[in-house]
């Protein structure tokens, strides 16, 4: 198309015309008079607006001046309004909240919290105004959570929304807390136990199939470990080659990957290490000691260690669970007499003690801990000789 010298004007009736400039860009625009004063307003590039979608839009515009509005005045306040929306709306709020807030959480607590929002709030409320949501609109994102099955989830999305509202008045989008008013809206949830085998002589047969389990190499090796370690099945199978310092005999879990948001040192056994020893030339070349069977980037699935407990006979749901080795350490090591509960208890990453304390605790009682971990392997073995070792042959 040869340029033009100059902007041109086909007109189109009632106002509307189509603006040509002297680049040959074409566009729509509706010419109208409003308080004594002649205006324009711009209704979109041809061909991206068609002659039809065009007349339309002049036709409203027409419709509001026959009202006494200005269409320009009203286009600005629906653009601010608009803005204003996009960054006061309960799922604008929650994810400056989650941007904000996320860098001190685990990274699978992150994830977890802003994946209960998307499912759950955000495709029924995420676009009202923060400071316009009612306690009954988020009641029934609640419910529906819970009508589901999923009692859990439900208090934690009433949980998650209240730290949301919470964040939303420090930060000047809205004046209240109404998922504060649904408290006891929903039966409570229940203590969740996983079931855990704790009497020493039940613990020495678990043992004695654990060290006669027959599948993979890895996942012998993480068996092995989970009980050996106390830890959660999580930190087990997310375990990486880089966190293992073999001359100081220590795991460092960076504060990212835990629970209680602070480095966690586990002192390792002699079994241990000899354990991570036969493992390094299987995996030591990747970034996961208990790397997953199909991506050797991703570590082992979380359902590794109850499908091989299942295998073995253990029921998962009413016997021992993978996450079950941590009360089995609690309780037997608690129950010795023979170590100071706070020593057990950091060993186990839970918080004890006042803010001040928590603060310099990263390392705290190292030497007992050290001491610790000896006696549990120690004791793992005495109780796993308790009795005959029977074969169990499985496959994972």
């Amino acid at each position: 198309h040869k340029p033009y010298e100059r902007p041109d004007k086909l007109t189109h009736g009632d106002g509307m015309y189509l603006l040509v400039d002297t680049n040959g860009g074409r566009y729509w625009r509706f010419s109208y008079r409003f308080a004594e004063n002649q205006k324009t307003l711009a209704l979109g590039p041809y061909p991206d607006v068609s002659l039809e979608r065009a007349r339309a839009a002049r036709d409203e515009a027409r419709r509001t001046l026959r009202d006494g509005i200005d269409p320009g005045e009203q286009r600005k306040v629906g653009k601010i309004t608009k803005e204003y929306r996009e960054v006061n709306s309960f799922e604008a709020v929650a994810r400056e909240w989650h941007r904000e807030l996320s860098s001190g959480w685990t990274a699978s607590t992150a994830k977890r919290n802003i994946r209960v929002l998307e499912r759950s709030a955000f495709p029924w409320i995420g676009e009202r105004l923060i400071a316009e949501l009612t306690a009954p609109e988020l009641l029934a994102c609640i419910r529906r959570v819970r009508d589901s099955g999923h009692m859990d989830t439900a208090h934690r999305l009433r949980e998650l929304a209240g730290q949301v509202f919470r964040f939303g008045i420090q930060t000047g989008r809205c004046e209240r807390n109404v998922a504060g008013d649904l408290r006891g809206a929903i039966p409570p949830k229940g203590k969740k136990n996983f079931p855990a085998i704790t009497q020493p002589k039940e613990f020495g047969k678990l043992l004695r199939a654990i060290w006669s389990y027959s599948g993979l190499f890895h996942t012998c090796c993480a068996f092995k470990l989970s009980a050996l370690f106390g830890l959660r099945p999580g930190e087990v199978r997310h375990l990486e080659w880089a966190e293992i310092d073999v001359d100081e005999r220590l795991i460092r879990i960076p504060m990212g990957k835990m629970k209680a948001r602070r480095t966690h040192l586990v002192p390792l056994s002699d079994p241990a290490l000899d354990i991570l020893n036969e493992l390094r030339p299987l995996t030591g070349n990747g970034r996961y000691c208990f790397p997953g069977m199909r991506d050797h980037a991703k570590p082992m699935s979380e359902n590794t260690i109850g499908q091989a407990l299942r295998r073995m006979g253990y029921n998962t749901s009413s016997e021992h669970t993978a996450h079950g080795f941590r009360s089995s350490f609690s309780t037997i090591s608690h129950g010795s007499g023979l170590w100071r509960p706070e020593v057990v208890e950091v060993q186990l990453a839970h918080k004890h003690g006042d803010a001040v304390r928590l603060a310099y605790d990263r390392g705290d009682f190292l030497a007992e801990r050290r001491k610790l971990m000896t006696w549990w392997a120690d004791e793992c073995d005495r109780m796993r000789r308790g009795a005959e070792i029977i074969p169990i042959q499985s496959v994972a």
